[in-house]
């Protein structure tokens, strides 16, 4: 009786060895990264460079699925719905895990619930670009215009409820000045309406607008960032330019769904930082503008509850919504 007790346990325990053992042995198949944009987007860039950095770390492939709609929050869904055990992550920003839930009346899932953040791969400033007509050369130059005509200054940005409008909000709120929003389809036309004076600035990502500023085309203000960017010395930071407390930086992350094992998240947020070292993934994220930002996974919970709390306030004071 005590040996068949004991070969039935020995059974019992056998049967439960592998679930348990998972975590361990991850991953024994292909990683699939949902990039919740269109192909050939910078975070789409971002996915398979690093995805593919990753997959030497890991031994195993992984591959990105694109699923774009709804400013990234139809990919973010799906993945807040996926099977928690790792071998469905996805390419997360700030649009997705920020913006989205706040202007959303309902995206379909919590963007600190929801998912399980595994790691940070950086942040990137935007630069406040105005056309060369406009007769200011700084910031305080810029607002003290704006109060001269209030609601006759006018801003772009690629669509409501998108990154570069909110920052435009928050640059109203911090300075009580009346701005005009114009929003386009897209970053480019929003960038190529105040090259062409349709309107009269707009705050944009260094990698699309330093090149214009370069030519001539647009004149620099002051950059979003914590501290001047080492690619622009001469762009003071909206601190330093006089406009206090104002920082706004772009992030983007790998998450996976809540409740992927401790295990798991661990393993993939070593090989993310892992990639970061990698001279092909630093490459990339230069040419993106894009700050390398390693961490553990509580660094960038951290990051993105502050982010949470800060743009929601700005969303809220500012009004905006989307059905």
């Amino acid at each position: 009786m005590i040996t068949r007790r004991t070969v039935l346990v020995g059974i019992a325990l056998g049967a439960t060895a592998p679930s348990r053992a998972q975590p361990q042995t991850y991953p024994t198949k292909p990683i699939k990264i949902i990039v919740p944009f269109s192909p050939g987007g910078p975070a789409d860039v971002m996915a398979r460079v690093a995805g593919q950095r990753m997959s030497a770390i890991l031994g195993q492939n992984l591959f990105v699925e694109n699923r774009g709609g709804a400013g990234g929050t139809l990919g973010a869904r799906a993945v807040a719905q996926a099977e928690p055990d790792g071998y469905t992550l996805m390419l997360a920003n700030t649009s997705t895990l920020v913006i989205g839930p706040a202007v959303y009346r309902d995206v379909g899932y919590d963007p600190l619930k929801s998912f399980a953040l595994v790691a940070a791969f950086g942040t990137t400033s935007g630069i406040l670009v105005v056309n060369p007509e406009v007769p200011a050369r700084t910031v305080a130059e810029l607002v003290a215009l704006a109060r001269q005509r209030p609601g006759k200054l006018s801003y772009s940005s690629p669509g409501i409820g998108t990154p570069p409008h909110l920052i435009g909000e928050l640059f109203r709120l911090k300075t009580g000045i009346d701005l005009l929003h114009v929003p386009y389809k897209g970053g480019g036309q929003s960038v190529t309406a105040v090259v062409s004076g349709e309107v009269q600035l707009c705050f944009e990502n260094p990698s699309v607008t330093l090149p214009l500023i370069r030519s001539g085309k647009l004149r620099a203000l002051a950059s979003t960032g914590e501290t001047r960017s080492p690619e622009t010395p001469d762009i003071p930071t909206m601190i330093e330019a006089g406009v206090p407390d104002f920082v706004s930086l772009s992030f983007t992350g790998l998450v996976a769904p809540a409740g992927t094992p401790a295990e798991i998240v661990t393993r993939l947020n070593a090989a993310a930082n892992d990639s970061l070292k990698s001279s092909d993934v630093h490459t990339m994220l230069t040419r993106l503008a894009v700050e390398p930002r390693p961490g553990s996974p509580a660094d960038f919970t951290a990051f993105v509850t502050r982010e949470t709390e800060k743009w929601r306030a700005v969303v809220q004071a500012a009004r905006i919504r989307i059905e």
